[in-house]
Parts: C-alpha cells; structure tokens; sequence
C-alpha cells in the first residue's frame, strides 16, 4: 500500500491546475433577459420597470426555467401596483416569456391602463390661528389635484408634505392633520380628498445663547437674520447659519433651535461654534490669451482682533499687468452686508500702447439696499501715463460709487457674475487734483434659458467720459476694446483711437529717414468712450462639455457715432468644479484682409 501512496499525490496534484483552469473559463452562466414593456408612456413604464422583478433579476445568475415562470406570475400585480398611484385601478396585462436560446430570454408585456380613477371632490382645508396666513394660501389655492384631474398619489403626498413642511418651517409647531382621507372607488373610477391641518399657535424666537470665543458676542448677533421675538421661521436661522459660515471667523459652527416652551409658545436658539484658522493662504495659477499666463498669490489674516477685523492682502502678475493689492476690513453694521474698507493697491498696466502705473489708497463703505450692493469710495491717486513720445503724471483725488445687482437673500459672498454693474467717478481742481472729469461705465450680462440645454447670453457694455483735457486722463481711466471678454477676433485692447508719434532712436532723438523727415508710428492711447455688445447661443453637451455660437460688436472710441467694428464665431466650454477652459474661434467682419482668432482662456483656484 505505502508504494501506491506516491502514485495517488501525484494524482492529486495534477488536478489542481485543471480545477483552477475552468474556475478562470468556465464562471458563472449569466441570464440575460431583455424586458419588453408597452402600451404605457414613458412615465408608467419607468415606473413598471422599477417594480418589475424581472427588471431587478435579468443580472443574477443561473436562473432556471421555473424561477422565470415564477417571476412571470409576478408581472400581473407588479404592473398594477406600479400603476396605482398614477390613478390606474383596473389594467389588463397580458405577458409572455420567449426562450431565445443560448441563456437569453425575452419578456414581452402588453399593458392596458385602463380607465383612470377621477377626483370627484378635493376638500383641502386649514383650521386654528394660521387660517387666513398666506403660507397655507398658497398652498390650497395652488393645488396639485383638483376635480376632474386624474387621481395621482404623488400629488396626493406633496399636499400633505406641504402642509406640514410649512407649518414646521414657519413656527406652527404643534400643526396636525386632523383629516386625512383618500377614498377611492374602483368601480366607479372615482376618489375623494379630504384634508384638514390644525395648525395650533404659532411660536416666536426666544432668546439665543452663544459659545464660542473667536469674536466678540456682539459682532455675532449683528449677524442673526431674526429678532427675539419674531415669529419663528427656520428658513432665517440657516440664513444666519450662512451669514456665519461666510464669514470665516469659524471652522465648526451649528445654529440650532432648543426644545420649544408649550406654554409660552416661544425656542430657544443655540448657536455653538469653534474658531477658523487665522491665517489662509492660497495661490491661482491661469493662462488667457488677452493675459498669457499669470499667477495670483494672496494671503488673508481672517481675524486679527476680537471685532472681528480682517486684512487680505493679493498679488497678480501676468504679462501686461501686475498689481498689488491690500484691504483692511472693518464690520459695520449688518457685517454681513455692510464693511468698511482701507485699500491701498499699486497697479501696473500695458493698455494698449500705453504703460501706466498707479499708485492708490483711500475708504471704502459697503452696503447693500434691497437688490442692489453699493460701493462709496475716495481714492487719492498717483497716476504715471507713458508712451514711446510723452510720459505724464496725474495727482487725483477720486471719489465715485459703483452699483451692483445682486441675488435675493444675498448675504455678502462671492458673486462669479453681476446682471448689471455701474460706476461713476470724477475729479476736479477743487479737489486738489491735476486733472476733471466724470466717467460713467456700465455693464450688463444676462443669461436666458431658450430650451432645455440651450442658452442665450447677452453682454453689453457701455463708458463715456466728460474730460477738459485729454491727455489729463489717466491711461489706467482709459477705454480699450479687443479680446477675450469684449469684441473676439480682435487682440486684447486692440481697439481704441490712434496718435501719430515720432520713432525715437536709442539716444532718445527722433529717427529721421532717408528723404530727411522725421520717421513717425502710429500707437494706441485709449478712447473716452466705449460701446461693445455680445449675443452667443449656448448648447449644453454630456461630460461637462458645451458649444458656442456667437457675434461680438462694439469699438472705444472719443466720439459717440464712429464706425463699429463686428466678429462672430464658434466656441468649445469644458467646465470642472476647479477647471473651466473656454476656446474660442472668431471671425472680424468688417476689417478686410483679418483673419480668425483664436481666443483660450482657462483657470484654476487651488
């Protein structure tokens, strides 16, 4: 027996790899089971899809010929609870199963909805003190169902969901229904509503205790969105929870509402927060055919003292400009809304044919009234205009206002876009400055919603200024048009009124050509006045890819009435959370021998 013993493990061994080879060959037998619903509109048949068991089985595998019968079985009462709540009562179903060899098996199911169950009465009502408020009006007097209409249980649910949302959200808490009725009669395909909401008092803000040790306790209530006192609405606590949030004094922050007092119909609010890091730091990296690349790096301290003071600091370099900018914030006060600024920035700029360099410092208050967020400011600036020819120097002294839409319920964040922006500013020898003028800038963007995925935007922009002199207007103050945000098929700032200027040698003489005349060149120095206009077609396209047609218009000009330059084109969008890439091909229209333009334009926030 011993010396068979060998032989057998032999034998054991030679197995192992065949039982490996067809585990790796062999698998499981899918079913593939291809279900064929029809007879319903899309809406019933996703839903029979949904309670359809074949639908959830035609993936698992070795499925035999009894279990498909069994599911077969199924379908009749699948397809008639998949129907009931879209108000179909009494379908006729007819399924059959068709063996297509190989594993593969189809279900054909034929549906006859059926006659629709009716609503023949829908009594919605409101009883108690919140009777006559308009949140509960709104409600009954725009109802999902109404007599005649097919019965649906979704809009059945929505009402009551409604009601009890509303009342919880807006301090009806101790709201019930005390009538919650759906009869139907399947015979006579008929069904009646009733619904009833108590909504019992309503409840106040009570008063609000905070725990946190970032800011002083009374720059954190100059943010509440409500009063003690106030109706309680649960809509103006996560606006406070906002407002807080935004504000970046805290990296952990809850507004949350206490156990109510049944008795004197009033909660408590609770507000528990834990402080932000001070300091943040953050570099953006970008590339743009109007800039090349830049890069931006800014630090912001988000609390230097218990006020709740803030200082940022930024610096943007790019090829034909490069500033640095400062802000000294203090809230005033709705701080969510309304600041006081100290800016100083040092801005220097290629406009045109133009070097420019700036120097500013001066106040700032923010406020926002209603839909509209103003700026008031005063700037004392140091202006430097140079071109190949003169180079001037401006001491002004500025003050102006800008204008801004802004959204409903807008509590003080970033803004990617305006609907409208509008600023006027102005100096004058009375004020100590060098130079007068008064500009006015507005611009307006809008986007409409033509179809599902398709999109219209309209860009327009216009400037005019009133100047005695000139050359006593800063380049920096100056209107240029061209590029990637203005008339495309145009180069940045291309656009704008021309000067005759000597060519200066590199003794700084004027260069004088062989018939003996001073050599001149022509340079771009800016216009007082712009007008430019953008209508494109958007089309939204699956991956976060988009397309464009468009036509861009306008001109900088120092008389309104000069001709208009125009440009159309066609565009790709790729949009990423981090990552938008816009290109752009445009065509001038009007200007003979130009060709298209490429316009890129991507950028980052890391």
């Amino acid at each position: 027996m011993a010396e068979h013993i060998p032989l057998l493990r032999a034998l054991r061994r030679s197995r192992i790899p065949m039982v490996i080879g067809c585990l790796l060959l062999c698998g499981p037998a899918w079913a593939d089971i291809d279900v064929d619903v029809k007879g319903v509109n899309e809406e019933l048949r996703r839903n029979v899809l949904t309670y359809l068991s074949f639908a959830r089985y035609k993936k698992r595998p070795n499925i035999d010929r009894d279990t498909l019968d069994r599911l077969l079985n199924r379908v009749d009462r699948e397809v008639q609870a998949a129907l009931k709540p879209f108000g179909y009562y009494d379908p006729k179903v007819e399924a059959n199963l068709e063996d297509r060899g190989k594993g593969n098996w189809r279900v054909r199911i034929q549906i006859d909805p059926g006659q629709p169950v009716i609503m023949e009465s829908v009594d919605v009502q409101v009883h108690g003190p919140g009777e006559h408020d308009p949140l509960f009006e709104r409600i009954t007097t725009h109802l999902p169902l109404s007599v005649g209409a097919r019965l649906s249980h979704a809009a059945y649910e929505q009402i009551k969901d409604d009601l009890r949302r509303t009342a919880a959200t807006y301090g009806y808490l101790d709201a019930h229904l005390a009538a919650n009725e759906m009869l139907v009669d399947p015979q006579k395909h008929t069904a009646r509503v009733t619904l009833t909401l108590d909504t019992g008092a309503r409840y106040y803000f009570g008063e609000t205790t905070i725990e946190q040790d970032t800011v002083k306790n009374s720059l954190v209530r100059r943010y509440l969105r409500y009063k003690e006192g106030d109706f309680f609405d649960m809509s103006l606590l996560l606006r406070t929870q906002f407002a807080l949030d935004d504000s970046q004094y805290f990296a952990t922050l809850e507004v949350l509402p206490g156990e109510p007092n049944r008795v004197q119909h009033i909660v408590p609010i609770k507000i528990t927060a834990k402080a932000n890091k001070r300091n943040r730091y953050s570099i953006g990296p970008g590339y743009g055919t109007d800039t090349g690349p830049r890069a931006t790096l800014a630090w912001e301290d988000r609390r230097v003292n218990e006020e709740g003071h803030r200082f940022n600091t930024t610096l943007q370099e790019a090829s034909r400009q490069t500033q640095l900018k400062s802000d000294y914030i203090i809230p005033i006060g709705d701080p969510a809304l309304e600041k006081l600024t100290f800016e100083f920035s040092i801005n220097n700029q290629q406009p045109g044919d133009l070097v420019t360099k700036d120097v500013s410092i001066g106040p700032s208050i923010t406020q926002v009234h209603g839909s509209w967020q103003a700026v008031y400011y005063v700037n004392a600036v140091h202006a430097i205009t140079e071109d190949v020819a003169e180079r001037f120097t401006d001491q002004l002294f500025v003050p102006g206002i800008e204008l801004a839409t802004v959204p409903k319920g807008y509590l003080g964040e970033d803004l990617f876009t305006r609907t409208f922006t509008a600023e006027l500013r102005g100096s004058a020898p009375a004020f100590g400055s060098d130079s007068e003028f008064i500009q006015l800038h507005l611009q307006a963007e809008r986007s409409f919603d033509l179809f599902p995925k398709w999109h219209l935007l309209l860009r327009d922009e216009f400037g005019a200024t009133i100047v005695s002199r000139f050359n006593d207007l800063p380049g920096s103050m100056r209107f240029f048009a061209g590029g990637d945000r203005s008339v495309r098929g145009f180069a940045y700032e291309e656009l704008s009124p021309t000067q005759t200027v000597p060519v200066f040698g590199e003794t700084g003489q004027p260069v004088i050509g062989p018939n003996g005349v001073p050599e001149t060149q022509t340079i771009r120095i800016g216009g007082k006045d712009i007008l430019t206009g953008t209508v494109e077609v958007e089309r939204d396209l699956p991956r976060n890819f988009g397309i464009a047609v468009f036509t861009d218009y306008g001109n900088a000009f120092d008389h309104f009435g000069d001709s208009l330059l125009y440009a159309a084109g066609f565009g790709v969008r790729y949009r990423l959370p981090v990552l938008t890439v816009g290109i752009d091909l445009a065509q001038p229209l009007n200007r003979p021998g130009a060709g298209p333009r490429l316009n890129i334009d991507f950028s980052t926030k890391l």
